[in-house]
């Protein structure tokens, strides 16, 4: 069996022992590097990294005990595996050689065949957990990776939902998330049997105002009101909309009639305070709104469209009867 990659330090005060050692190992094809004092074998360790240590307890000016805890302290050796050959046979001295870190323990005189067993062994344990560590490598790697493929994904998810649900001119929410929610909330409240008001809003003469200002201004005007609606209506259950081209739309679950009026006037105050100048306007010399407001107390014999419709009659209303108000419609 060749060993050509393997380098084994030999560490022992005894010359004889040293030179024999190194020679029967040279012979089974591993490279050996060897030391008669425990300071060069230290430093020997930590700049040729060898695969495997035979060390001695004697190796003096320090003894094998202190080269193998310096070698253990430093990340740079304490993954190499370290055999003990001594000719101590004291139990104690067996302890506290793995103890202090060593994998093995040989007793002099030995049996080559034997030491030549148990470094084999040694390395291959040596090489089996070298592998595990470069698959953990790759498997933590791995995992960073998918971790970030998720992470991706999940912002990809999370902006298509973004885009799936958000008027991109406002940045409030878009028809599609209007009727999810209305849809989601009237079983809610139906379940509850709690108040669920509407308002439909829509900004007076505004295709005048486009016509007269262009889309850039016309677009800017929408984004004022939208941001106006948004600002009034505070509470985490309620969702603004944009409904369709000018309108607008407000569910205010666990909201009465009355509340809804309040809420209403609040909004139209909002947006008269944008002070958005619109000379065509029949009826002010600024963007005014009429709003249709409806209000019911959800069941399952009726559905949430009768809701918007109720809404819808009110807001037409408000524009028969010169704008700028609101209107409402109780079920």
């Amino acid at each position: 069996m060749e060993h050509k990659q393997d380098t084994i330090l030999i560490v022992d005060h005894n010359p004889y022992a040293l030179s024999h050692l190194t020679t029967t190992l040279n012979n089974k094809g591993y490279q050996t590097k060897k030391a008669f004092d425990g300071n060069k074998a230290v430093n020997f360790a930590y700049e040729a990294e060898p695969d495997l240590i035979l060390l001695d307890l004697e190796t003096p000016p320090i003894n094998g005990y202190q080269v193998c805890s310096s070698l253990k302290d430093s990340d740079r050796t304490n993954k190499i595996p370290i055999i003990f050959v001594s000719d101590s046979h004291d139990r104690t001295d067996r302890v506290k050689a793995i103890e202090i870190g060593g994998v093995d323990y040989i007793t002099k005189p030995f049996y080559l065949e034997e030491v030549i067993a148990r470094i084999e062994r040694q390395l291959e344990i040596q090489r089996l957990q070298k592998l595990l560590r470069q698959q953990n490598i790759l498997l933590q790697k791995e995992i960073e990776r998918r971790i970030k493929v998720e992470t991706a994904l999940r912002e990809a998810n999370q902006e298509l939902h973004c885009l799936a649900t958000i008027d991109t001119l406002t940045g409030i929410a878009n028809r599609r998330k209007f009727d999810y929610y209305l849809e989601k909330e009237w079983r809610r409240l139906a379940r509850q049997q709690a108040p669920l008001s509407l308002i439909l809003l829509d900004i007076d003469y505004f295709k005048r105002y486009n016509d007269s200002k262009g889309h850039q201004e016309g677009d800017l005007c929408l984004k004022k009101v939208a941001s106006a609606i948004a600002k009034t209506v505070h509470r985490p259950a309620d969702l603004v909309a944009r409904y369709g081209g000018e309108e607008f739309a407000v569910i205010l679950p666990h909201t009465d009639l009355d509340g809804a009026v309040y809420i209403g006037n609040k909004i139209k105050m909002a947006i008269q305070k944008l002070n958005i100048k619109h000379p065509l306007s029949d009826i002010s010399d600024i963007v005014t709104t009429s709003q249709g407001i409806s209000s019911a107390i959800p069941t399952a014999d009726i559905s949430a469209e009768s809701l918007i419709y109720d809404a819808d009659i009110a807001l037409y209303d408000a524009k028969r009867q010169g704008r700028n108000q609101l209107q409402v419609k109780a079920a």
